[in-house]
């Protein structure tokens, strides 16, 4: 059987590629899985393919160059790390996200990190199991009413958490460069600079994409200027925090505590010492797990490749210099954009 597409599926975490199928069979699209992972098969496969969908595996400058008449590289999720958008942009090809995807599922979920560090919920939990009924902890419980969140990064689900912590009694802080007053002021937060948001907050939350600029940010100067009683939660990207200086300022009493969902290599080593520290707590990339955001990524991430094949404008085109580039291989976009 002949088809007018193929799509490459770098990978996915998920139980199928259903949803995905039958949307890009609406436009007589083959899907094609990749089923190794590794470079060499995608840029074996990348030759064949009219466009490619990736979740986690990286699709680099290798694999691109190869996609010789590839016109959209979609990505099933938000952040964009794992892809090569300049190259991509480079020779013309589209790349598309899913924006609104799990803001709900990791607002929730960076919240519950936040009131398990808080409540100590983890500890409790196995004393209890181990037959003891203590309940003195150190450092010493605080009201959460009151205390100060600081939230790196005010995008979706950086605005999503506000309200939500705000429902708890804590103050906002928010560090992001591009918020306006005028956001700020709507939202009811109060923009500071990356020094004051650190010596600040009793809980800081990460939710900036992984960039140049964001990489290594909680690194040893930052946790030395934070509170001794601070936690820091990361549902963004593990290359954000400098794991060797967090565990640094964990053991030496800089910080109080960590929630993580996220690490540089995923999963970490078994023998990683974060994973020894008992006031870590860790879920294994999970914030944006839930029944509902999956379908609902698979579906969205699917549809935005459909559209650039058939000559429509996607929702979201994250590199939109592309539109006006005269390489631009979906033709269709530049007419319409």
């Amino acid at each position: 059987m002949s088809f007018k597409y193929k799509v490459l599926m770098t990978d996915y975490a998920w139980p199928s590629v259903e949803p995905e199928r039958q949307v890009l069979a609406e436009i007589d699209t083959e899907l094609i899985v990749a089923q190794t992972g590794t470079e060499a098969e995608f840029i074996d496969l990348a030759s064949q393919v009219d466009g490619i969908l990736t979740t986690w595996a990286q699709v680099t400058a290798a694999v691109i160059k190869a996609a010789h008449r590839c016109k959209v590289i979609g990505r099933c999720g938000i952040g964009l790390d794992n892809i090569d958008v300049d190259t991509a942009t480079t020779l013309g090809i589209a790349v598309t996200n899913v924006p609104a995807y799990c803001v709900d599922e990791v607002s929730d979920h960076a919240m519950a990190l936040l009131l398990a560090c808080a409540r100590r919920t983890p500890v409790f939990d196995r004393r209890v199991k181990s037959g003891n009924w203590i309940r003195d902890v150190v450092p010493p419980m605080r009201r959460l009413r009151g205390q100060k969140l600081g939230i790196i990064g005010f995008g979706r689900i950086g605005k999503a958490i506000a309200p939500k912590a705000k429902a708890f009694g804590l103050e906002i802080l928010v560090y992001s460069p591009r918020v306006s007053d005028q956001v700020a002021q709507a939202q009811g937060v109060t923009v500071v600079d990356f020094p004051e948001l650190l010596a600040e907050s009793d809980f800081i939350t990460i939710h900036a994409p992984l960039t140049d600029e964001t990489e290594g940010l909680l690194d040893e100067k930052a946790f030395r200027q934070m509170k001794p009683t601070a936690y820091v939660i990361n549902t963004a990207r593990g290359g954000i925090i400098e794991t060797g200086a967090l565990h640094t300022a964990l053991t030496e009493g800089w910080i109080a505590g960590a929630g993580l969902d996220v690490f540089p290599e995923e999963p970490p080593r078994s023998d990683e010492p974060l994973l020894e520290l008992d006031n870590v707590i860790w879920t294994p990339h999970a914030a944006f797990v839930s029944e509902e955001a999956i379908y609902d990524l698979e579906v969205t991430a699917a549809r935005e490749v459909a559209r650039v094949l058939t000559g429509q404008m996607p929702e979201s085109v994250v590199n939109p210099e592309v539109l006006n580039s005269p390489v631009l291989r979906a033709r269709e976009l530049a007419v319409i954009k």
